[in-house]
């Protein structure tokens, strides 16, 4: 037995940006997420290149996983040669870039690139894992401890890229695996307007619940959507299944007919390639975001490394200190609040007497009658002199109880009713 595999795609520009920077391809033989940078006159025409440019890829693969790992990576490079002429060309077009993120699967091995922040993922057995490492500065201050997982989250300078394909570089590094799959294995592809935007958590969910390839990556944009979507977001979900072996000559019209184009790589998109048309995600185009999202800048890529690292470094320092200093004004606020309304709640218990006794004799005192902890919320106000044994058993008891009153008048007119009462 082999493996065999299924795929579904789809685009969406999101709820922010006027056109779509992504590009996404879905084949028989080749799957990949490009994410545009440079624009609106650039980001949307360097994601297109790559993807159209890598897809000539998408035929049975010849010789073993690793073969077909050096040639996406030299066919990577030839696409990178291909924008730098465009810019030649198109002077305009300066600084367009895109990141790259696809596989071939070759038997039940995959060969995969990646460049930039797109990412790929893998749910197995019901479990999600990240299986890309973003090449973003942010991402480096992970790596080495700056910040927390949490925090590059929602750090402004999360989509400022360390790497990426254009007329940036001549010779980007481009980073190759071979990974092993197996029937059941699900693959996403998907640029950060997905998981920059929606937790793992959440996808994992949408993704074990499916009931359909498509109507999961539906799903995933339609949740996308649901958290703003200020970014266009593009998925692409690969399902390894066990299949008998196939004649590579079989499938070849098949493949054909497989081939998609999403985003700004599709020539003629169909609602169901181009964009999701769910009803769902038409509602959600017409009213407003559930969820306001952080601001953040727009993807570009930063060719000074050191000198950009060391002023990210520095200003992760400051906002660390920032947070530190709001977070300890924060605490001495709470402090004096706390402090305030204990002030206010013992200025209100000198205000209350009650009448009671040492064992002795009636006393008359202040406060109420708890503690905290050691520390006594009375004091004696007056000694009456009033010797507990004179009083009758109701009396005693009452007093021995504690006769609570409003103030130090109404106490005494307490213990003059008990003294009149002795009296007759």
């Amino acid at each position: 037995m082999g493996v065999a595999y299924t795929s579904a795609i789809g685009s969406h520009v999101g709820m922010v940006r006027s056109n779509n920077q992504d590009s996404g391809f879905a084949g028989g033989h080749l799957f990949l997420v490009a994410d545009g940078m440079g624009g609106h006159a650039g980001g949307d025409v360097a994601s297109a290149i790559a993807a159209k440019a890598l897809s000539s890829l998408d035929v049975p693969p010849t010789g073993s996983a690793e073969t077909a790992t050096n040639a996406l990576r030299t066919a990577i490079l030839e696409a990178n040669a291909k924008l730098r002429a465009t810019v030649r060309e198109r002077p305009e077009l300066a600084g367009m870039g895109t990141t790259f993120t696809g596989f071939i699967p070759v038997g039940d091995r995959l060969a995969l690139a990646h460049i930039g922040d797109s990412r790929l993922y893998l749910l197995r057995d019901g479990a999600l894992q990240q299986i890309t490492k973003d090449h973003t500065f942010v991402q480096r201050l992970v790596d080495s401890g700056k910040i927390t997982e949490e925090e590059a989250k929602t750090h402004p300078r999360r989509s400022v890229l360390m790497r990426v394909l254009g007329d940036v570089d001549s010779s980007p590094q481009v980073d190759t695996r071979v990974l092993d799959t197996r029937p059941g294995d699900v693959w996403l592809l998907c640029s950060d307007g997905l998981c920059g935007y929606v937790e793992d958590d959440d996808i994992e969910k949408i993704l074990r619940r499916r009931t359909s390839l498509q109507g999961a990556v539906d799903a995933l944009i339609d949740k996308s959507l649901a958290h703003g979507a200020p970014d266009n977001v593009t998925v692409v979900l690969v399902e390894t299944e066990a299949a008998p072996e196939l004649d590579p000559d079989d499938t070849r019209e098949l493949v054909e007919a497989e081939r998609r184009f999403v985003g700004s790589a599709a020539t003629a998109p169909e609602p169901r390639d181009g964009a999701v048309s769910t009803a769902r995600t038409r509602i959600l185009g017409r009213r407003r975001p559930v969820r306001r999202p952080p601001v953040v800048e727009e993807s570009h890529f930063e060719p000074r490394v050191d000198e950009y690292l060391a002023e990210l470094i520095a200003e992760t320092r400051r906002r660390n200190r920032n947070r530190r200093v709001l977070w300890a004004l924060g605490a001495v606020v709470v402090l004096l609040g706390i402090a305030g309304a204990l002030g206010l709640g013992y200025q209100w218990t000198q205000s209350r007497y009650f009448v009671g006794t040492d064992g002795e004799t009636v006393i008359i005192y202040r406060g109420v009658q708890q503690n905290l902890g050691s520390f006594s919320l009375h004091s004696v106000a007056e000694d009456t002199d009033i010797p507990l044994s004179e009083l009758d058993g109701l009396e005693q008891r009452q007093v021995e109880r504690t006769l609570g009153a409003g103030s130090l008048e109404e106490a005494r007119d307490i213990v003059l009713r008990l003294g009149v009462h002795e009296d007759e």
